[in-house]
């Protein structure tokens, strides 16, 4: 790890969503190397959501700059976001939504191909593909509205996956599963992560197993990033602070 280079770096950035006047982020500045698995963690409002929409190009910084893949997020976000999948945290779909699961899984291959572009069977398998990893296949034909909320999260991190990244960005993508699903995602994210080599970034406030699943953990709190390093010594210092 110490010899991969720093895929995505943070310079002293700030940003303000649009017509607010407090700063989201504030002053942040870190790296994050390639083939990392990080989990960032933090109260609400703490900047996490932020901190993933303005990786992903979603947001502009107020001040300070962003790089992705040595590019600056701000010119090249539609570009970058081809190489980015993102589980987002709000996403329930409208009971009377027809687009089925494997529409939805789908997505993702057009997110890599292109919206005008046709998708060939590979593409339709590699969709299928993800699906299965994430025990949902049973359910492509069935309208997204109609699904569990637990089993619309994962067929979201199925689209993330199907998009073959080399960053995934997951925005509590344990909020909505059952207790059995809270044990087993955790671990089927760091056996994909390894399985595929991408860098994974995981907003959670689930903080009970992240020592068995990563080896970098950051906290948030007020639009700062206050502590960053290895779980043990950093979810130590936040039983101190509490």
């Amino acid at each position: 790890m110490a010899n991969r280079k720093p895929i995505i770096i943070f310079h002293n950035v700030s940003t303000v969503y649009e017509g607010e006047r407090r700063a989201a982020l504030r002053d942040v500045s870190l790296s994050i190397k390639e083939n990392e698995l990080i989990y960032v963690v933090g109260p609400n409002a703490s900047g996490k959501t932020t901190l993933l929409e303005t990786m992903n190009g979603l947001l502009e910084p107020y001040t300070g700059s962003v790089h992705v893949f040595g590019y600056d997020a701000r010119s090249h976000g539609r570009r970058l976001r081809t190489e980015i999948g993102y589980v987002p945290q709000d996403f329930m779909v409208d009971p009377g939504e027809p687009y089925l699961a494997f529409d939805v899984v789908m997505m993702g291959r057009y997110g890599k191909i292109g919206v005008l572009n046709r998708p060939e069977e590979d593409d339709r398998e590699k969709a299928l593909d993800a699906m299965r990893l994430l025990g949902v296949d049973d359910l492509s034909h069935r309208p997204m509205g109609k699904l569990s909320g637990g089993q619309q999260q994962k067929v979201m991190i199925a689209r993330a996956l199907a998009k073959e990244p080399r960053i995934l960005l997951m925005d509590e993508p344990f909020s909505n599963l059952d207790p059995e699903s809270k044990m087993k995602v955790p671990e089927l994210i760091k056996v994909l992560h390894l399985r595929n080599g991408f860098t994974t970034v995981v907003v959670t406030h689930e903080t009970s197993r992240l020592m068995e699943v990563c080896r970098r953990v950051i906290v948030m709190d007020n639009g700062r990033v206050t502590s960053d390093g290895p779980p043990g010594k950093v979810l130590n210092t936040l039983e101190a602070d509490t």
